[in-house]
């Protein structure tokens, strides 16, 4: 059984399946479970439980009944998909070089924890990133 996972409702859909499909398995030993680019779906898992799932935000909508948020529409940064990596700055060039766009550079944090350490960046879809090793 699956525990809770996050669901990111997203517009660029390949964009982000390209961008996830290319990090989560070095970041995390995550591994496609389903889905491919054209979309509405897919999901990644590590050790047979659910990591990260993608989905159309316009498929959503539909399945809703609801009309779907405009294409442009950031997210509201209301969460984040939160990543522990064993390298901050090996886990963050990846990611910049998968199309990630940079929000705040690898930093010692310790007021958060004695040896942690976190980046920021934004997925395609703009969706935030944290990434932390402690």
């Amino acid at each position: 059984m699956d525990a809770l996972h996050p669901r990111l409702l997203v517009a660029e859909f390949a964009a982000c399946f390209a961008f996830y499909n290319a990090v989560l398995p070095p970041l995390l030993g995550a591994h496609l479970v389903k889905g491919t680019a054209a979309g509405p779906y897919a999901h990644w898992d590590v050790a047979e439980q659910a990591v990260l799932v993608l989905f159309d935000r316009a498929a959503m909508a539909a399945t809703l009944g609801t009309a779907p948020a405009p294409a442009d529409a950031p997210p509201a940064d209301t969460g984040m998909f939160v990543c522990r990596v064993a390298d901050v700055d090996a886990a963050y060039a990846l990611c910049l070089t998968h199309g990630a766009t940079p929000v705040l550079a690898p930093t010692d944090r310790p007021e958060w924890g004695p040896t942690l350490r976190s980046a920021h960046l934004r997925d395609p879809q703009g969706t935030l990133i944290e990434l932390q090793s402690y």
